[in-house]
């Protein structure tokens, strides 16, 4: 199992991922002020498993990596770090920028669960970011199934939960997402995220 300083590390960091506008977020916003919370709920579904789907695909081939080559894993520690103060110095540059949702014209339950899924799968963010944060919390001398279960359970809520607050919020959300607001939001994520990537980077 995890050790509590790890995972007190851990929460704040992939919300605070989570929280970021992005696909899945401004998707559950445009949603969520066309047909509603309720009537979103199948895409957060599909969204979620698609999450799930691309931590486990990570963790697993990263730990077969761990197994047979221990430097290739620990050089991909270092870019995953790398990248990630990248990311948070992009977020530091960023204008503050709220791009739209995509205009959803099917709002069958199947076809929006089908929405989610294929958009966080193909979302390459969303792998990069799951190859440069899981691996560093995993430790390779514990069973993996309990800490992966640990982890994607925080995942799946921090998702669940910020998909909520964009649906639900609606034009009020994107009022509050307005250029000011949204500069501050990649600020505070940037910052953790270069402190994150050169903790990655410089060993943990």
């Amino acid at each position: 199992m995890i050790d509590l300083p790890t995972l007190l590390l851990f929460i704040p960091t992939f919300f605070a991922v989570s929280i970021t506008p992005g696909m899945c977020m401004l998707l559950a916003l445009s949603l969520g002020m066309s047909v509603g919370f309720k009537r979103t709920l199948p895409m957060m579904a599909g969204e979620l498993l698609g999450v799930a789907t691309v931590s486990l695909a990570a963790v697993f081939g990263v730990s077969a990596l761990m197994l047979q080559w221990p430097v290739l894993f620990t050089l991909l520690t270092g870019v995953g770090g790398a990248y990630l103060v990248y990311l948070g110095i992009q977020m530091w540059r960023s204008r503050g920028e709220l791009g739209s949702g995509d205009a959803v014209a099917e709002v069958g339950a199947g076809a929006l669960f089908q929405r989610g899924l294929i958009t966080a799968i193909a979302n390459p963010k969303g792998w990069a970011f799951m190859l440069a944060l899981l691996p560093p919390f995993i430790h390779a001398d514990l069973p993996l199934a309990p800490q992966m279960a640990l982890l994607l359970t925080v995942i799946l809520l921090c998702e669940f939960t910020c998909m909520t607050l964009y649906a639900c919020g609606g034009h009020g959300l994107r009022r509050l997402l307005s250029r000011d607001n949204v500069k501050r939001v990649n600020r505070i994520s940037g910052t953790l995220m270069i402190g994150l990537g050169l903790w990655l980077f410089f060993g943990h």
